[in-house]
């Protein structure tokens, strides 16, 4: 209902029909003609109906325009909240990869020093290293 009636196509149709009842009102006779008494129109100047009708879409119109609002908060509520717990898991899998990062550089270190205790040397580590990255992408 909102799209429908925020779009330029329900605003020139609006209009036309505005225009057409107040012709039809003003020009045409229906039922018996003014000099004997009679009414011009169905719905004579200052168009009562028109104004009842105007009054009935306008309130409408404002009820829906409340409950799009409504919903919209709604939706932009929920997105909040799972933004929310996005960025919370995002920090605790940033915090595990952190502490496993550091883990793995201890690691590095001690088996880096068991190494060089045990007499093999940096050349030797390094190919053994390149050996096992080497497999490792196989």
């Amino acid at each position: 209902m909102r799209n429908t009636m925020g779009s330029w196509t329900f605003i020139f149709g609006f209009l036309g029909a505005m225009l057409v009842w107040a012709m039809l009102n003003t020009f045409l006779h229906f039922g018996q003609p003014p000099s004997t008494g009679g009414t011009k129109g169905f719905d004579p100047y200052p168009y009562i109906l028109l104004n009842l009708i105007l009054s009935t879409l306008a309130g409408l119109q404002a009820a829906a325009l409340l409950i799009a609002a409504k919903r919209s908060d709604h939706i932009a509520s929920v997105i909040a909240l799972h933004t929310e717990e996005n960025t919370d898991e995002l920090k605790e899998s940033l915090q595990q990869n952190t502490e496993i990062t550091q883990a793995v550089h201890v690691n590095s270190k001690l088996i880096h020093l068991v190494a060089l205790k045990a007499g093999i040397t940096e050349d030797e580590i390094k190919s053994a290293l390149e050996h096992a990255n080497s497999e490792l992408c196989k």
